[in-house]
């Protein structure tokens, strides 16, 4: 009898288990969505919870179409948020260094907020320096965009729209912009962009989140990175190319082979990198084939976080937190100098006023269309 009775708890036990299990695979990729506050024209700001069945989350609000939290497993399988960002909306109301943005129309500078563009020239807000920064006074960072569930074949995801005005932020055309985020159970972030417009302009879309494979414990000169890339583009002083390559052999931004992010980054002595104040550069990638390719590693040996970014664009911004200043807290931390890194990928800066760059035009008929992929692991 007292075997029966054992028998029966085990296979009991199992089933209750089993369907435990089975419901947590089949409840656990999700979608949720809950308020994140009113603008100040009284617009209401939704922020998008995505889940997958690994336990991985990402939180993405429609306004600016900001990834406010991702959530990444260290070697022991704890997760942890690795983005620097906000848990309410109002410092991204306040200003700040395009946390975990959608950069448009034009991510990067444009020097002088000037460009020509079939014999028209046109003009575009100073907000840097002596330059034109990441599309503008409000740029696709500030606007709310509509946004789209989506929940199917294991992927949950958000798609944003909106439309650019002719003339917004002195870019013309109306430009009609999708951003499609997608978390599968890969624990991959997919970012998809598509854009149409109806009269010839520049676009050159990025998003500009602000990784920390610590989970937010120290800063990113431990991290060790690679990046798929010969040659970067050089800048002069206010952060301009000057339009000729060069060559990483022999320099702090060889990164062929993972090293360390301290290991080059204070050689002032490299004009570069006293220009940069650091790393703040345009790495042209190497590509043997088109389409989405792997491009960069990042990782963090003590939780043994791993980044692995992929793009189908032609080069990547790499830059490593240099005007972050510690005035900034968020999620239980301050954001000092070099306390985050961003790999925006994108067409080179300032390509409108540098023919011998690859093109950033769009004309109507044509579809602007890349993708940008961000997978996590850990060993």
């Amino acid at each position: 009898m007292k075997k029966i009775f054992f028998l029966f708890t085990a296979l009991t036990s199992f089933y209750l288990f089993s369907c435990s299990k089975s419901n947590k695979e089949e409840m656990i990729s999700t979608i949720s969505k809950e308020s994140f506050g009113k603008l100040p024209d009284g617009q209401e700001a939704d922020l998008y919870t995505l889940t997958n069945s690994k336990g991985m989350t990402v939180n993405i609000t429609n306004y600016g179409g900001i990834i406010t939290k991702l959530t990444a497993p260290d070697k022991n399988g704890e997760f942890a948020d690795v983005v620097l960002g906000f848990d309410s909306l109002a410092p991204y109301l306040a200003g700040h260094p395009f946390f975990g943005a959608l950069v448009g129309r034009y991510g990067n500078r444009i020097a002088k907020g000037q460009f020509k563009l079939n014999n028209e020239e046109y003009k575009l807000a100073i907000n840097n320096g002596p330059n034109s920064l990441h599309g503008g006074i409000k740029g696709f960072d500030k606007v709310l965009w509509k946004a789209t569930e989506i929940n199917k074949d294991s992927i949950v995801g958000l798609q944003l729209e909106y439309v650019s005005k002719d003339m917004e932020e002195g870019y013309p055309g109306n430009l009609t912009v999708k951003v499609v985020y997608t978390l599968d159970n890969d624990n991959a972030l997919s970012i998809n962009y598509t854009a149409t417009t109806d009269k010839p302009t520049v676009i050159n879309l990025t998003n500009h989140s602000y990784f920390n494979l610590t989970g937010l414990k120290r800063d990113i000169l431990d991290h060790e990175i690679m990046i798929e890339s010969d040659s970067i583009v050089p800048i002069d002083t206010t952060l301009i190319p000057t339009g000729k390559l060069r060559a990483v052999e022999g320099t702090p931004f060889n990164f062929r082979k993972p090293a360390k992010i301290s290991a080059g980054i204070n050689k002032v002595e490299d004009e570069q990198i006293k220009n940069g104040g650091g790393y703040d550069h345009c790495w042209v990638l190497k590509r043997k084939e088109p389409g989405l390719v792997l491009f960069a590693t990042a990782k963090d040996p003590e939780s043994g976080r791993k980044l692995e970014a992929f793009t189908t664009e032609p080069a990547v911004q790499f830059y490593s937190g240099n005007f972050l200043d510690g005035t900034l807290k968020g999620k239980n931390a301050t954001y000092v100098k070099r306390f985050g890194f961003c790999l925006e990928t994108e067409h080179y800066p300032d390509s409108p006023n540098q023919p011998q760059f690859p093109s950033t035009v769009l004309n109507p008929g044509d579809t602007y269309q890349t993708t940008t992929k961000y997978r996590f692991s850990a060993k």
